[in-house]
């Protein structure tokens, strides 16, 4: 058999969904969801094969779900959104459905997850993309066992450590298993500059560039922090302060 998962906010396309599911014997549904924290749990216990997923839901999104996820099952998208579909095939989602969708485009859909033998083989393919409309609002994480949802208006500055990127926020640091570059892709050009291939800071939060030593420069935040400006990026940091 072959686990399957629903998770949407919308119980009609929960019962559409599972309905059109009834016709095909191979596949069970081990569980329906209505919002990402449920989904995770739910992934977590039952360790389905294929979920069907919304990309607008309550609390969290489902891009921000599969995030969180070490371990992602393959994907269907089904949403009302045709905006997301780029990023959901970025994501390497088997299909991204739209509501309202009928029984033959959702058979096209499953006939392309049984022809690619993609049980567990499509796991951790989404991971690391939340995105929406090119500019991302927040970044979600996990902090033990919990969940932190970070407004991007919060980060003083990002730090590259290897695969991860440090967020620094008033809280705190926090880790994050992303690349400095994929954070540079996303973020707003008007409130981050990248100013070293390590840092990324708010501009808002810069108080002053300052000499350091051999014609080099540093800059200071307005929590105190100094963080080293590379030769390259200071004629756009310059640009970006009005200097």
């Amino acid at each position: 058999m072959i686990k399957t998962l629903i998770i949407d906010d919308e119980p009609l396309a929960l019962d559409l969904v599972s309905e059109y599911l009834s016709d095909y014997p191979e596949f069970s549904i081990v569980g329906t969801c209505q919002n990402g924290f449920e989904g995770i749990k739910a992934i977590q216990e039952h360790q389905p094969d294929l979920i069907f997923l919304d990309v607008q839901m309550p609390k969290i999104t489902g891009f921000e779900m599969l995030e969180l996820l070490d371990d992602p099952p393959a994907v269907i998208f089904t949403t009302a959104y045709d905006e997301y579909a780029l990023q959901a095939f970025e994501a390497h989602a088997l299909d991204y459905l739209l509501k309202p969708f009928s029984k033959e485009r959702f058979a096209t859909a499953l006939s392309k997850f049984l022809k690619q033998g993609v049980v567990k083989e499509q796991r951790g393919a989404a991971k690391g993309l939340q995105e929406i409309n090119g500019i991302a609002q927040r970044v979600v994480l996990k902090v033990k066992n919990e969940i932190k949802i970070i407004p991007f208006k919060d980060i003083r500055y990002l730090e590259a450590n290897d695969d991860y990127v440090n967020i620094y926020t008033q809280e705190g640091k926090f880790i994050k298993n992303k690349t400095l570059g994929s954070f540079e892709s996303i973020l707003d050009p008007m409130s981050f500059i990248r100013i070293h291939r390590s840092y990324i800071v708010r501009i808002g939060g810069i108080t002053k560039i300052e000499p350091y030593e051999k014609g080099s420069y540093h800059l200071k935040l307005i929590t105190g922090e100094l963080l080293p400006i590379s030769k390259s990026r200071y004629p756009k940091l310059k640009l970006a302060l009005g200097f």
